[in-house]
């Protein structure tokens, strides 16, 4: 990507929100209440004028344009951060990861196993770099980000594997990186807010994380709660979008009801690890989100949530492209890094 197509790109998000709002139809984007950042609402615009017909496009497209996403609207290296590439062996593979060191230690605090986005298809660890390196810095603990092998090549359960595999391999060598023996958290957006809830249950009474990060997870694949249909257009995740990664990520006869897949459908969430549940207002992953913390609050999981009611789904792979996502990434961090001393 050219220099000067990145600062045009940044030069028209620059504008005011009223000029933005002119821009994208004339009047602000609000349903239920809640009203689109306006940033946000220029993008959609503009994504939507662009969009690609479904039947056209291809894993390899939504990579190619994830990848030109990061590199837009990314932000910055934290500083005070240094990352190491890092390679978890298995017993078929190894999983390729980013490691990320802060300068200033916290002894106490809980080392970070995370999981990006992508619907199990797309997505890599440019898409949750600048959030993985301020929980680092700010919490003081290493943070592992995982780069899981994706659908279709790879299909359910592949990704998740990977992922248990590195947590587990995080709880056996966080100490030699100056964390907590014998602890881990998990956490991840999207996609990966799945499988740290998956992560989550499944080691629950065994190798339980002293946390679960869940930021606008997809926990239920069946979900028909209104959310999935006042947002079934918003920008970047749509029902097409569902739909498309659905196809690619489940096997032949896979069952999308199964808790492996949607960790929401499981009855009893008691003796769960305490969460920090975010969800975005404009996504259609909100009611399943929201609803998930109510959940595990009255099975007396210690949870809390909150909603970024102006931002889009993906916003963690956005933060430069809205002041309102730098402060939604940045407070993200703050809490996630007090949760981890905490918990440790």
């Amino acid at each position: 990507m050219s220099f000067l197509r990145k600062a045009l790109v940044h030069l028209a998000l620059s504008r005011s929100d009223e000029a933005l709002i002119q821009a994208s139809g004339g009047s602000p984007r609000t349903v239920r209440g809640m009203t689109l950042d306006p940033r946000f609402q220029f993008l959609e615009a503009q994504a939507r004028a662009r969009a690609v017909p479904w039947e056209q496009q291809s894993p390899a497209m939504l990579r190619a344009q994830t990848d030109a996403g990061s590199e837009l609207f990314g932000g910055g290296r934290v500083g005070g951060v240094r990352t190491q590439r890092i390679y978890i062996t298995g017993r078929s593979h190894s999983v390729p990861s980013r490691l990320y060191l802060p300068t200033v230690r916290n002894n106490s605090a809980a080392m970070m196993v995370y999981f990006h986005f992508g619907g199990g298809v797309i997505g890599s660890l440019e898409t949750c770099d600048r959030l993985c390196g301020l929980i680092a810095k700010e919490s003081g603990a290493p943070v592992l980000s995982v780069e899981y092998r994706l659908a279709p090549e790879h299909k359910f359960p592949a990704g998740l594997e990977d992922c248990a595999q590195a947590y587990l391999w995080a709880v056996d060598n966080a100490a030699r990186y100056g964390a907590p023996v014998g602890k881990a958290a998990v956490g991840g957006d999207s996609m990966g807010g799945n499988f740290s809830a998956v992560i989550a249950q499944e080691q629950r009474g065994k190798r339980a994380p002293v946390l679960q990060l869940l930021i606008y997870p997809g926990l239920d694949l069946v979900s028909d709660t209104p959310s999935m249909h006042d947002f079934a257009d918003a920008f970047p995740l749509t029902a097409e979008t569902v739909d498309f990664f659905m196809k690619h990520y489940l096997p032949a006869g896979g069952d999308p009801s199964d808790p492996r897949v949607s960790p929401g459908r499981t009855q009893d969430l008691r003796g769960l690890a305490p969460a920090l549940v975010y969800t975005a207002g404009f996504d259609m992953l909100l009611d399943q989100g929201a609803a998930y913390a109510q959940r595990l609050q009255e099975a007396g999981v210690k949870a809390s949530y909150h909603c970024f009611e102006t931002l889009p789904h993906g916003f963690v792979a956005f933060p430069s492209a809205a002041r309102a996502a730098e402060d939604a990434i940045r407070r993200l961090a703050r809490e996630t890094a007090l949760a981890l001393r905490v918990q440790s």
